[in-house]
Parts: structure tokens; sequence; C-alpha cells
């Protein structure tokens, strides 16, 4: 692949999976725009360009990843202690359990847990659709319509101020649904979970922190789905040194893209990313008829 197609996707990759107008929806209209083939190497590709955007979710949101990560650490190791004194008690029946969602953070990790999984469910029953969708530019075409509804309706949606301490795990499992239902090929996953966010009443600071590190696991596991049919041979060493730049404008624009919708959450503002999803949902749809 030239370099300059590369750099391009990576460009695409880095603002678009941060702002809420669809990576895989503009990856798969510039690809075939360009005349991108990917059949040889391309899993390798996809997977740098998801490598180079987690890279910037753990940059810009590191401090909090960090202690999700030792509280999560935290909840197993009570877990555990609460089972050995569940045989304890059976002898000394004043042995108390440990409290184990005791902070905000606890809360968080068990927040990103239920959201992951109706979205791991929905993905697995969607995978052959959006196999397919990915190969026709008039579904991101029609799905970035539906992106800029969900935009449209985060611009009008009161203010909520709930933070994780406040958040049902009810609420947890809708935005987790509404990831799922992301995983559509033009559908944004960051204007879809932050609308959802939203509508459930969370803080939109909150929204959009949350937005972005629930993303974690859903791409961890979509790299781990890709990577199954994955054997050496799908590389071409050829392009290593290309997908290496590729997946570092990712990261580096992926990062600027994340500081930039933080500095969004004052103002009702999504609604000019709902004018450009309907552009760029218009002339996929367009170019299916007349490309």
């Amino acid at each position: 692949m030239p370099i300059w197609k590369a750099l391009i996707l990576g460009l695409v990759q880095g603002l678009a999976e941060f702002l809420p107008v669809s990576s895989s929806g503009h990856l798969i209209i510039i690809k075939q725009i360009l005349g991108v083939d990917l059949e040889s190497g391309g899993m390798f590709f996809d997977v740098m360009l998801h490598f180079g955007t987690l890279v910037a979710i753990f940059i810009a949101f590191w401090k909090d990843i960090k202690r999700l990560i030792i509280e999560g650490i935290h909840i197993i190791v009570d877990i555990f202690a609460n089972i050995g004194i569940f045989f304890v008690k059976i002898i000394r029946h004043d042995k108390a359990y440990r409290y184990v969602i005791k902070s905000s953070y606890r809360k968080f990790v068990m927040l990103i847990i239920i959201s992951t999984i109706p979205t791991a469910i929905i993905g697995l029953l969607l995978s052959d659709i959006i196999e397919f969708a990915n190969d026709i530019i008039i579904v991101p075409g029609i799905c970035l319509f539906i992106t800029a509804t969900f935009l449209l309706i985060a611009d009008f949606i009161d203010t909520g101020d709930k933070t994780p301490k406040e958040v049902s795990y009810l609420s947890a499992g809708m935005v987790g649904v509404a990831q799922g239902l992301s995983t559509m090929p033009g559908i944004s996953r960051s204007g879809t979970t932050i609308t959802a966010c939203l509508l459930c009443g969370f803080d939109k600071k909150f929204a959009v922190k949350y937005s972005f590190i629930m993303s974690i696991p859903a791409v961890l596991g979509a790299v781990v789905l890709e990577l199954k049919d994955f054997t050496p041979n799908t590389i071409i060493k050829e392009d290593i040194p290309v997908c290496i730049m590729a997946t570092v404008v990712a990261a580096v624009v992926g990062y600027l893209s994340i500081r930039f919708m933080m500095s969004l959450v004052r103002g009702k503002k999504y609604k000019f990313f709902a004018i450009y999803c309907i552009i760029v949902g218009g002339i996929a749809v367009g170019y299916n008829y007349l490309g």
C-alpha cells in the first residue's frame, strides 16, 4: 500500500474513533473511494490501527485506568476473601464479610464490566452482518444518518449529574447495548454511547470519559476475534513500516481527538457533527449509485 494512503487511513482512524462520526464507516468509505485493497495483510493493518487508538486512550486517561486496574485487583482479592470467610463462618459466626464495592472507582470497574457483557453478546450476534456490511458502501452511509439522529438527541438532552456512585447497573447495561449496536459500520461508537450515557443522566464530563474507557475491553475483544484467523503469512514484510507509521498517526491524532472531545463537554455542539454525518452519509449513498 502506498504510504500516503496508509497515513490517510491512520488519520481517519485517529479522528473518527473518538469524534462522534464513526471510524469504521469512514474507513470503509475511504477505502472504496481510494481503491485500497487490503485483502492481503488487511487484518494486520486493521489491528495496528486499533492498537494506535488504544494507546491514545491509555495516554489520555492513564491515571484513571491505573486506578481502575488497581481497584479491579482489590475487588478480586476481596471476593476470594469473602469466599474464605463464608467457610470460616461455619465455625466463627461473628466473622464479617468484606464490603467489596466501597469506592467510586470500584463502582466504575463494575459498571464497565456490566456494559461489556451486552456489547460482547450483540457483537457476536451481528458479526456475520457486520462482515457483509463492510463490503457495501451504502450501509455505512445509511448508518451515518442514524448517528446524526443520536447526536441531535444528545444536544437536546437535559444535563445530568450522575457520577459512578449514582449510576445504576441497569444504566450501565443499556449503555453496553448501545455500544453493541454501534459495531455496525457507520454508527459511531462514541456518539452512540455518549448519547446513551446522557439519556441515563450521566454527568457530561463523566459520560465522555466513560464512553472512551469502556471501549478498551470492547476493542480488545474485537482484536482477539480478528486474530483468530491470523497467521504470519498474512503479513507482508514490506508493509510493516507503513503499518507502523499509520499506527503512530492514529495514536497521535487519536490523543488530540480525545482532548478535543473533552473540551466540548460544555455547550450543545454535537449538532455540527450531526450535520457532517448527514453530508458524508449522503456522499456514501450517492457514490453507491453513481460511483
